[in-house]
């Protein structure tokens, strides 16, 4: 977990559930692209570090968008037409 001592500036952002569950698949298909596709690239870098980090905050989007469906929606009765 990252704490204000690590160095980094915490910021605060205001998101709806689905647009931060839109972030998480967004970002998890970035680190696919750094983990695996990007490596076959002339001139990589790899940097083990941003993408450790990345699968961690991926996790942490996914578990806050959870907790906030669960918490902030009510079940609501689909019609097919």
């Amino acid at each position: 977990m990252i704490t204000p001592g690590d160095g980094m500036k915490l910021i605060t952002l205001k998101v709806t559930v689905k647009e931060l569950e839109l972030l998480a698949t967004l970002a998890s298909d970035q680190l696919f692209r750094r983990e695996f596709i990007d490596p076959r690239m002339p001139g990589y870098r790899p940097n083990s570090g941003d993408v450790n980090l990345g699968k961690a905050l991926v996790v942490r989007m996914r578990l806050m968008a959870g907790q906030g469906a669960a918490a902030g929606t009510t079940p609501t009765k689909k019609t097919t037409g």
